[in-house]
């Protein structure tokens, strides 16, 4: 598979990637392994679900890309970078290892990240201010399962797009900026995380959960969402002078989405 690079390959202070779900079927790994593979970086953030370990225990799937994916961030760890896991409600078995140091990767369960301009971001996966996964483990298991058989259909719809000679277009994504219900819970769990922010003394946050990538201002806070590696292969980056961008990475982004987005 041939892959576009949308940047050229250079060096970021900071890196935060979320939602990978390794051991899934519609992990994007091949499209992370090119941008893993395009950047150097000093501080590397995991920021939750990057193996889904609900999806190997219901059926386990584990090709060599999955594998290849942990070995290139073992190596970038070997090679200097800080690597900090900061695990979610998918990988929520790593938080018994919470404060637990393997070698320059690290465990936390929410971290305070100073930025270059030596302004404070907490960083969170956010499944804390789920209420579907925070109150009922098995709604949320649902809600996965059903994740699981729209992403199957996008693939179809896909399929019939290519054909025709179309772009991609995402069903997931498209619902989800649609429906009214859905609208409402990305509207809420933002707030509530911004809201979280503000009681750190933190000037901004970054998450991931909800697999919307998304940089903006919600009442004086900066809040920024990583995105996914299903749907959007999208990460936050910080620049040498403090300034955070949302970059996307493959060709699995709606036509009408800019390559990044600045704050």
């Amino acid at each position: 598979m041939s892959i576009q690079h949308h940047l050229p390959p250079r060096h970021f202070r900071t890196v935060w990637i979320s939602d990978v779900h390794l051991g899934f079927r519609g992990c994007s790994a091949e499209h992370l392994l090119d941008f893993l593979h395009s950047f150097e970086c000093d501080q590397l953030y995991l920021v939750g679900d990057i193996i889904d370990i609900w999806q190997i225990k219901r059926k386990p799937y584990w090709p060599q890309e999955h594998n290849n994916v942990l070995r290139t961030i073992l190596g970038k760890a070997k090679r200097g970078t800080q690597v900090i896991y900061v695990p979610g409600n998918h990988d929520e078995l790593l938080r018994d290892y919470e404060g637990t140091q393997f070698g320059n990767i690290r465990i936390a369960s929410r971290v305070i990240h100073t930025r270059a301009d030596g302004s404070r971001m907490l960083v969170l996966h956010g499944d804390q201010f789920d209420g579907v996964v925070k109150c009922s483990k098995i709604l949320a298991l649902i809600g996965s399962k059903l994740y699981e058989w729209l992403l199957q259909a996008n693939i179809a719809v896909n399929w019939v797009r290519r054909k025709l000679g179309l772009s991609y277009w995402s069903l997931a994504g498209f619902l989800k900026g649609k429906v009214k219900n859905a609208v409402q819970y990305v509207s809420n769990f933002e707030r509530a995380v911004a809201h979280e922010a503000e009681k750190q003394a933190v000037q901004s946050v970054v998450c991931g959960h909800i697999h919307r990538a998304e940089i903006t201002e919600i009442n004086g806070i900066l809040y920024c969402n990583c995105g996914d590696w299903v749907e959007s292969c999208s990460a936050l980056v910080e620049q040498e002078d403090g300034t955070i961008e949302l970059l996307y990475w493959s060709r699995s982004v709606a036509a009408d989405a800019p390559l990044a987005q600045v704050a």
